[in-house]
């Protein structure tokens, strides 16, 4: 019974060597919404990874789900959208709405899809306390022959394999690999898992910063960097933060840079000051549906220092996740900083992934 809690994954670098963990069995690591399917005959609620309700956003999943599942089961997975050969995280964030018409109008425009990738339960039977091959295999024998709009995420226990996934799938828009010993059990809230994510670099533009939430007037703090890249036309693009810093690094950060603030109505985000509500460039200091009423104001800075970070990948013209300081490049001209840097993956069929030979 609701709620649990998603078995989650710790970071690694390269695809890992299964015989240091007793075995591993891999799988694609879905870019999407974490999704704990609970299904009783026709009652079906869907609870995200923070163990909140998501059913009333994915009507026709659920219907599916009524359809394609068996007849009582949990189930771990993920939600996500494709359009063409590709995941659109973009596409399905915009699911989240409060307007049940729109919701209805989406699903129709832009239906989602279901992967499972791990069972709890199945019957009366629950399979939580059982190590992950044998939840595998059952779940394989449970969800055997779908082929959408639910559908069996594919495992290899090959690390070659694994690794042709990790470069290929990513033109799919997928966010790298997963590896889970064959032997665990499911724990909830525990980092039991491995993800395995793409990280590449980038130079990029300081534009402004915001200060951390416990920031004083008498004791500064910065809360992260704003970023930019320069556009085709010239125009500088805000393509998202920098931030994770230890106290110390924060306050040597907000003072280092108090040289380059500058006036908004001087610096290339100026004309940014007449949004008040979400806009498409989701630009610093405008409100969208998840800052919910969050002070998203910023101080702007003169857009005269390049700094290196690491991303994993993009989401349209913005870093998907949060960038990690590498190191200020005091050699780069900013106007030099560019999208042309970026490295784009090679396309890849979303329909070759779902196919489980």
């Amino acid at each position: 019974m609701p709620p649990v809690k998603p078995m989650l994954a710790k970071s690694v670098k390269g695809i890992p060597d299964p015989a240091k963990h007793d075995g591993l069995s891999f799988e694609p690591k879905w870019d999407g919404f974490r999704c704990v399917v609970f299904k009783d005959g026709a009652e079906v609620e869907l609870a995200s990874r923070n163990t909140k309700p998501l059913t009333r956003y994915f009507p026709e999943v659920v219907a599916a789900m009524r359809e394609q599942l068996p007849e009582r089961c949990v189930l771990d997975g993920e939600i996500f959208v494709s359009v063409g050969e590709r995941l659109e995280f973009e596409v399905l964030q915009e699911r989240i709405h409060p307007a049940a018409s729109r919701i209805a109008m989406l699903s129709e425009k832009t239906p989602a899809s279901y992967v499972a990738f791990d069972l709890l339960a199945l019957g009366d039977e629950s399979y939580a306390e059982r190590p992950f091959a044998e939840r595998r295999a059952a779940l394989e024998g449970a969800l055997a022959g779908l082929d959408g709009p639910c559908f069996l995420t594919r495992t290899t226990t090959d690390p070659a394999e694994a690794e042709e996934w990790f470069h290929q799938f990513e033109g799919a828009g997928l966010d790298g690999v997963v590896a889970k010993p064959l032997g665990a059990p499911y724990q909830q809230n525990a980092r039991t898992m491995l993800k395995i994510k793409h990280e590449r670099t980038a130079d990029v533009v300081v534009a402004g910063y915001r200060e951390h939430k416990t920031s004083t007037p008498e004791a500064p703090l910065l809360g992260s960097l704003l970023l930019g890249l320069y556009n085709d036309e010239g125009q500088l693009q805000h393509i998202g933060v920098s931030a994770s810093f230890t106290a110390a690094r924060r306050a040597e950060l907000i003072e280092e840079l108090q040289p380059l603030v500058c006036d908004i109505a001087d610096h290339p985000w100026g004309h940014w000051q007449e949004f008040l509500t979400a806009n498409p460039d989701r630009v610093p200091g405008t409100q969208s549906r998840w800052s919910q009423g969050k002070d998203l104001s910023f101080t702007p800075l003169r857009p005269e220092r390049v700094l290196e970070v690491a991303y994993d990948h993009m989401e349209g013209h913005r870093f998907r996740h949060t960038a990690q300081f590498r190191r200020w490049r005091t050699d780069r001209d900013p106007e030099s900083c560019g999208y042309e840097q970026l490295d784009e993956p090679v396309s890849y069929d979303l329909a070759r992934i779902l196919s489980v030979d």
